[in-house]
C-alpha cells in the first residue's frame, strides 16, 4: 500500500524537544487573544536534514502566499523559525537550538511511542523529546505578513529534564518507591 502525498508545506520532525507546552487545554499567550494549543519545537542545529525539510516547506508557503500579498513573495516576511542562540541567550535548553512555536485551535493528536493515546497531563509535559508534524502556511493580517506554523500531531518518545522548574513524584522519591519498611517510620 503507497502513503498518500502530504503537501509541501507539511514536515514531521523526529528528534525534537518541546516547551511551552499547552497541548492539553487551550491557552492565550497574550491575554486578549484567542486560547490555543500550541508548543516550542526545539530542533537541534546539527540536524541539518530536519533543517532542510522545514526550510523547504517554507519556501512552498511563501510560494502559496504570492496572491495573498499582492502576486508577489515580499522581501521581507516574518519566518517561524529562529535561532535559540540568538533570541533565548538567557535560557539554557535553548543553547546549540532552533526552534519555532506551533499552535492550532484544534486538539493536536498526542500518542506516545506505541502509538497509543497520552491522556495523562503529567506523561507529556515541557521538556519531553519526541516528533511533530507542523504545516507551514502564509499569513497576511494587520500589517503582518509572513509564514506560521500549524501544530497537527505530537509522539512523544522519550523523557527529559522537565522545563518548568517543576520535578517529578517519581524523580523526587525514587528512592523510597517499593520500600516497605515500616521501620522507618517509627513504627
Amino acid at each position: 500500500m503507497s502513503k498518500a502525498a502530504q503537501p509541501a508545506t507539511k514536515v514531521v520532525l523526529e528528534n525534537v524537544r518541546f516547551s511551552y507546552a499547552h497541548v492539553f487545554a487551550p491557552a492565550a499567550i497574550v491575554e486578549g487573544n484567542d486560547p490555543k494549543y500550541s508548543v516550542t519545537i526545539l530542533i537541534p542545529k546539527k540536524d541539518k536534514k530536519a533543517l532542510a525539510k522545514i526550510e523547504k516547506a517554507i519556501e512552498a508557503a511563501k510560494q502559496n502566499g504570492a496572491t495573498l500579498w499582492g502576486g508577489k513573495i515580499p522581501a521581507t516576511l516574518k519566518t517561524p523559525l529562529r535561532d535559540g542562540d540568538e533570541d533565548k541567550p538567557d535560557q539554557e535548553e535553548f543553547e546549540g537550538m532552533y526552534f519555532m512555536n506551533a499552535n492550532s485551535l484544534n486538539k493536536p493528536g498526542l500518542v506516545d511511542k506505541k502509538g497509543q493515546p497520552i491522556i495523562d497531563p503529567t506523561e507529556f509535559y515541557s521538556g519531553c523529546y519526541g516528533a511533530v508534524s507542523v504545516n507551514f502556511f502564509p499569513y497576511n493580517q494587520a500589517g503582518n505578513r509572513g509564514v506560521g506554523a500549524g501544530l497537527n500531531n505530537i509522539m512523544k518518545t522519550d523523557d527529559g529534564e522537565p522545563l518548568a522548574g517543576r520535578s517529578r513524584p517519581e524523580d523526587d522519591f525514587r528512592d523510597l518507591i517499593g520500600d516497605d519498611d515500616d521501620d522507618d517510620l517509627g513504627l
